[in-house]
């Protein structure tokens, strides 16, 4: 018997740690729908049937629905979706702008929110839907003056996923905010020396033991830190 391999969509997968993700899932045998501004195909991926590349944009509030459309169209199931896309803004709540304050809003809550309805339908049909939306130790804290507006967006991404957990968990959806601290991407080159920043390849690791656990581990969230700070 034919047994069909289950559907992954992860956004913001070009580099950092959807990159990491994406290849993780893809190296277990998973079917990977790759997000990302300008979409290239990753080097390693070398069996096109189980790869789908597409145009995702979190500014663009009409490409989740297209993605997932074009996803369903190729592999006809989601089982599971990574929001990971990101954007960081180092200015203080004061000095920040409107506009870029709309902005990360938008990248870190209303894009994966709007990404996560429309699989919604498969998610539950999946019946053990997975959904790890990326936030960060900023989710969980206040670092510094100019990491507060990135903080408020972060914040406001950890309970879009402790909204979801409610919202799907009759219907077998678990949902998991993973919130790192420095890891070793560009979003956050030349912060702290990187050979003490967890590597990407940590989180990839972690996102998939969330997807792959039963429904009877529900797990709200993880902070992973490299450091040792007070709480985390």
């Amino acid at each position: 018997m034919t047994v069909t391999p289950q559907v992954i969509m992860i956004s913001g997968s070009a580099r950092g740690m959807g990159a990491a993700i994406a290849r993780k899932f893809y190296d277990e045998g998973w079917n990977v729908s790759l997000g990302m501004r300008t979409p290239k195909t990753p080097e390693w991926a070398i069996d096109d049937d189980r790869l789908l590349v597409v145009h995702y944009d979190g500014l663009d509030s009409s490409s989740e629905a297209s993605w997932v459309a074009q996803t369903l169209a190729k592999f006809r199931r989601i089982d599971a979706v990574v929001a990971n896309a990101g954007i960081g803004i180092w200015k203080n709540i004061i000095e920040i702008s409107d506009q870029e304050m709309d902005d990360m809003l938008e990248v870190h809550v209303k894009s994966p929110r709007r990404l996560v309805a429309a699989a919604w339908d498969m998610l539950v049909a999946s019946g053990r839907g997975r959904v790890v939306v990326i936030g960060s130790l900023s989710s969980k804290r206040v670092y510094d003056s100019d990491s507060g507006p990135y903080a408020v967006s972060k914040f406001a991404t950890l309970a879009l996923a402790h909204s979801i957990r409610h919202t799907g968990f009759e219907h077998g959806i678990r949902a998991t905010a993973i919130c790192p601290g420095f890891v070793r991407t560009d979003m956050v080159e030349g912060m702290m020396p990187e050979l003490n920043m967890t590597p990407p390849q940590e989180i990839a690791r972690i996102a998939y033991f969330l997807v792959m656990s039963p429904n009877e581990v529900s797990i709200s969230e993880i902070p992973v830190n490299c450091r040792a700070e007070e709480s985390f």
